[in-house]
């Protein structure tokens, strides 16, 4: 399979992001259960996990290869799986692929496919099914979202029974990385999203956009023991309070994103638990960099120096997480931990604004509910702000209008982004032909360095080149990163396997083969 068209930017906007009505719960036959005793022992198998996740919409997917919202990637991580991905620890993890290695060069990499992966309907992976599924990620008709990151990518051959070769034009010392993504999972040459079949823990029964996600287990799956669960329901929630008392009335047995000021009412409950994983999420403000007033970087300066980010971190995230630099990635290796720590200076913030000759500034913030915390930094920052003269003006939307046609069009709005590292990150959000550039961000000089990056092969000079771009981002860069935000997750008492996760996304990762029931 070659691919010798350029993957166009693609038109899907993560806007399927629609908030759900709230689901009836008795539609997947749900009954409150007693409160039960915390589970000890080897797990039990058997039982059924009814989890409140949030968001989502009329559009919400089964399509492995661009999960937009939180139920979507729910499922995604449990009918499907990569070649590799990240652990709970953040480390790589060979999943359908037992063996990831690149040539000297690293411009062509061998997948050694595991041996005894079944498909959900019980046929053997081949390298023909991996072919087949990046063909479909890199269609340049339609490519799907985990295409930006492989821009590098020219063909994939099968090279035996069980191996693959990705052939790339450009070599790429982190291509394993690229791969580890939770959109690039493995299906079957002739997929088809009316029965779609991966190699996940689960197969599914029944798919109600916007209500719920019913599976049950995947008997072909190749972890022994594995999963632990009969049965798995996703109800989609698009309201904090309706989540929290489906909790509370033992309609659910787990919930994703609690809102960060009920934590400890929460952990006083003694029918639940609390589950926070430190992460590298982050919910920055993002500036327009080729619209003014942003066009200006030194207003980007000033208004990154308004906030007062611990006071961001204990009164929106009620101390769930730690301060950020304006930059991303706190997890590479190569992360610039080295540059001076930005804090909040007023005086410096309005010296910037009379050089600008913004004085008076007044700018329109778009905020939406589109994750734990969102909302709320929007406020704590427009009174951040006017401490420096600034007028700030909220503009709340839904999440469905949010993700709708204007996003990548605000001036002045909001994002969230999970844990990755930089390379990635910025291949998704931070080059012209990224998917999600919400900043505009165009650089020359930034990409520049990032293409020298991905093509060296010693760690020490990739490093290197990688704090130049980051040191980039930090004088002039788009992006007001004020935190990172934990993941802070609540489950009944009775329900054993959760974990803390530095990946960012919820429940573990959402990686209910290791839940079971007490």
């Amino acid at each position: 399979m070659s691919f010798d068209t350029p993957v166009r930017r693609r038109a899907l906007l993560s806007g399927g992001a629609a908030v759900a009505a709230v689901p009836l719960l008795s539609a997947c036959g749900a009954t409150s259960r007693a409160a039960g005793t915390e589970p000890t022992g080897p797990p039990r198998r058997g039982g059924r996990l009814r989890v409140g996740v949030t968001g989502g919409g009329a559009s919400d997917t089964l399509d492995p290869h661009i999960p937009a919202t939180n139920p979507d990637i729910a499922r995604v991580r449990n009918l499907y799986e990569p070649l590799l991905y990240r652990d709970h620890e953040y480390k790589l993890e060979m999943l359908v692929a037992e063996s990831l290695t690149s040539s000297d060069d690293a411009t062509r990499w061998t997948a050694r496919l595991r041996e005894g992966v079944r498909f959900s309907d019980g046929r053997p992976v081949t390298p023909a099914d991996v072919i087949a599924t990046f063909r479909r990620i890199m269609d340049p008709d339609d490519p799907k979202s985990g295409a930006a990151s492989l821009t590098m990518l020219d063909e994939v051959v099968a090279t035996g029974d069980s191996t693959v070769e990705f052939r790339l034009t450009e070599p790429s010392s982190v291509f394993d990385d690229y791969l580890a993504q939770y959109s690039l999972g493995i299906v079957p040459e002739d997929f088809s999203l009316d029965q779609p079949v991966g190699t996940g823990p689960f197969r599914l029964r029944s798919f109600t956009p916007g209500l719920q996600s019913v599976f049950v287990r995947n008997e072909h799956y190749w972890r022994p023991g594995q999963p632990h669960l009969d049965e798995l329901v996703l109800l989609n929630f698009g309201e904090d309070d309706a989540r929290l008392n489906a909790l509370l009335s033992s309609q659910v047995d787990a919930i994703d994103q609690v809102p960060m000021a009920l934590v400890e009412v929460l952990r006083s409950d003694e029918r639940l638990r609390v589950l926070s994983s430190e992460t590298g999420t982050w919910l920055p403000f993002t500036m327009r960099v080729d619209r003014p007033p942003f066009d200006d970087v030194r207003v980007r300066q000033a208004l990154r120096l308004v906030v007062d980010r611990e006071q961001m971190i204990n009164q929106v995230l009620s101390g769930q997480g730690r301060p950020g630099n304006d930059l991303y990635a706190p997890f590479d290796p190569a992360y610039a931990a080295d540059l001076p720590q930005r804090r909040r200076n007023l005086r410096e913030a309005r010296r910037l604004l009379r050089e600008a000759g913004r004085q008076n500034l007044d700018v329109e913030l778009v905020t939406a509910p589109i994750q734990a915390g969102a909302v709320e930094a929007a406020q704590v920052f427009q009174q951040q702000a006017r401490a420096a003269g600034i007028t700030v003006r909220l503009r709340r939307l839904d999440t469905t209008t949010f993700f709708g046609e204007n996003y990548l069009s605000w001036d002045f709005a909001q994002s969230f982004w999970y844990t990755r590292n930089y390379l990635p990150q910025v291949a998704s959000g931070a080059l012209p032909d990224a998917p999600y550039n919400e900043t505009h961000w165009d650089d020359a000089e930034f990409q520049d360095l990032v293409g020298r990056a991905r093509r060296t092969l010693d760690a020490d000079e990739r490093t290197a080149l990688l704090h130049e771009a980051q040191r980039i981002e930090y004088d002039r860069g788009g992006n007001i990163i004020w935190g990172f935000v934990n993941q802070v997750d609540a489950y009944q008492v009775y329900v054993g396997g959760f974990v803390p996760d530095r990946t960012g996304l919820p429940l573990s990762g959402y990686s209910f083969r290791e839940i079971w029931i007490g």
